[in-house]
């Protein structure tokens, strides 16, 4: 099936202005007409690019953090993972967040995948990269980051997602890539 770009479906940007703004968020309205011709401003969010890991050992479990989220104050398992700083490769930062968050430096990283966990509204790339190996090289160094770290048996991740304990994008959907990836 060849869904190609049907050029009368595009919506087009004619400009964009900053509503907020700061170093996390930035709030724009963009200056659009959908295909049914009724020019409007849109609301956009712009986050910066986010990297995670999805680090699994030789015994098929997965390194999680537990954490709160105020925003939603809940409680869930995560992967590690964080903003990429300036001059940093994905890789780089999913390295960096995971020793920051769990002491573990996970090794021969390679691209899970690259999504947009809400492309109609939200502007927030997420690379998420895979590891088979990790090596313990101390403690988190950033104590507000994860009540618990602990390997987790993939088996139990269903599970785990269907009781609501996995629920960022991030983790989803590195966790299900891993998962189809593996086997």
């Amino acid at each position: 099936m060849d869904v190609g770009e049907p050029d009368r479906l595009r919506w087009r940007q004619h400009g964009e202005r900053i509503v907020y703004d700061s170093p996390w968020v930035r709030v724009t309205k963009v200056d659009v007409t959908p295909p049914d011709g009724q020019r409007f401003e849109h609301h956009a969010v712009r986050l910066q690019t986010v990297a995670s890991a999805v680090v699994i050992d030789s015994q098929e479990r997965v390194l999680l953090v537990w954490r709160h989220r105020f925003i939603t104050n809940s409680w869930g398992w995560e992967t590690p993972g964080g903003i990429v700083d300036d001059g940093e490769s994905g890789e780089q930062a999913a390295v960096r967040e995971t020793v920051e968050e769990t002491g573990w430096q996970p090794q021969s990283l390679r691209r899970l995948v690259k999504f947009q966990p809400m492309p109609g509204l939200v502007d927030t790339p997420h690379e998420v990269y895979l590891s088979r190996h990790a090596v313990k090289v101390g403690e988190p160094s950033d104590e507000t980051e994860a009540a618990v770290v602990d390997w987790i048996p993939m088996s139990e991740v269903p599970a785990l997602i269907e009781r609501g304990e996995i629920a960022g994008s991030g983790a989803l959907v590195g966790l299900l890539c891993a998962a189809g990836r593996l086997g």
